[in-house]
């Protein structure tokens, strides 16, 4: 079935809310298979991000990395310059599958995000260098750079978006730290301005995490184990996305970012991450069905984007009426002596560390590969 097709899927219906679909996954199997253009085909998908554990997924199975780690091996390039260069390379060609539907939205959607190292997450200027060089390495106008939303990442957001440069921010939990992720972008946005860099052509979006968030709390909501705590289980993720998108509409409907608008500047759409559930108890496209709103993005593992083009139950906009009952739930929740803030922070930290972990073992497999490859051309 084609995007062209006249029936009525669910993934046809959540494009048609103003959802964009993005995939949360790359690889070169992917790329070189024509399964990738076959998503964007068939399923609507019309953006992808990827992280350091995808590609620690990607290039650990080795599939279609192999010619490319024999040359990087004759070379004897470091492990850190192999992994830049596979990494940007499968970036640069999904980019390039996906430039008609960039051209198509005036580069809203048709985006690649990569992930600058994780290692630098609490360092402001390393993050600024490393977004500035990976801009420069894939080459691409439609590739976002993907900065963590942690206190030294904020300021590294606004220097870059300053700099014309577009960026997905991401491993964001809290509403706090959204609106600090809203503000550094907005400000971004006057440092391009003031520079003369044409505002419509840099695009942001603020990934804002879900399942985890359900995750964290519905294990503290286990432990207090009364009849309440049980009945709040699978409702914090919702609520905090709900209460995300309140907060956009706010920001973005307010005098300075019309201001901005007016020059020709986009809005940063929310994009919701971490959208697979982790809960087996819970629907698998809960975390689609149920945040439905137009202007965001949902990007999914291709387990969720399955499950939701197979019984996926799309049913209009499910967020913005629902602010005082999220309002309401998160407050049960605090009720019960669960803080939010600890949560998110906790959150914060080991989504960082999670990262971390990934990309070193990246590190680990490729130095083996490299290794390996120059063993067989002695």
């Amino acid at each position: 079935m084609s995007n062209a097709d006249s029936t009525v899927t669910p993934l046809k219906s959540l494009a048609g809310e103003g959802v964009s679909i993005w995939l949360d996954d790359l690889s070169r199997k992917r790329i070189e298979s024509g399964n990738l253009a076959e998503l964007i085909e068939d399923s609507h998908v019309v953006g992808v991000t990827t992280n350091p554990s995808i590609f620690q997924a990607a290039i650990g199975s080795g599939e279609g990395y192999e010619e490319q780690l024999a040359d990087l091996a004759t070379r004897g390039v470091t492990v850190d310059e192999a992994v830049r260069m596979m990494t940007t390379a499968d970036v640069r060609a999904a980019a390039d599958i996906l430039r008609p539907v960039y051209d198509a939205t005036q580069g809203r959607d048709g985006r690649v995000s990569i992930e600058v190292d994780p290692r630098l997450a609490h360092d402001t200027v390393a993050t600024v260098a490393e977004a500035k060089q990976l801009s420069w390495l894939v080459d691409r106008p439609n590739v976002m750079i993907k900065i963590p939303a942690t206190k030294a990442g904020l300021p590294a957001i606004t220097e870059v978006i300053g700099l014309g440069i577009s960026v997905n921010v991401t491993l964001i939990f809290s509403l706090d730290r959204y609106k600090a992720v809203m503000d550094a972008y907005l400000a971004g946005l006057e440092k391009a301005q003031a520079a003369g860099i044409d505002l419509a052509g840099i695009h942001s979006v603020a990934s804002f995490f879900v399942s985890r968030v359900d995750a964290e709390i519905d294990k503290r909501l286990d432990r207090v184990g009364s009849d309440e705590a049980k009945s709040l289980k699978g409702k914090a993720a919702l609520a905090n996305a709900r209460l995300a998108y309140e907060a956009y509409e706010e920001v973005f409907a307010a005098e300075r970012a019309g201001k901005l608008a007016a020059a020709g500047a986009n809005k940063q759409r929310p994009l919701w991450a971490s959208t697979g559930v982790k809960d087996p108890a819970y629907k698998d496209t809960l975390y689609v069905d149920e945040l439905v709103a137009p202007g965001t993005v949902n990007t999914m593992p291709e387990a969720t984007l399955k499950a939701t083009a197979d019984h996926g139950v799309i049913t209009g906009d499910t967020v913005t009426g629902g602010y005082e009952q999220a309002r309401a739930d998160l407050k049960a929740v605090d009720a019960l002596g669960i803080s939010y803030d600890e949560v998110v922070q906790q959150l914060e930290d080991e989504g960082v560390a999670k990262f971390d972990v990934a990309w070193n073992d990246l590190l680990g497999t490729v130095a083996g590969r490299l290794a390996d490859k120059e063993a067989q051309a002695k």
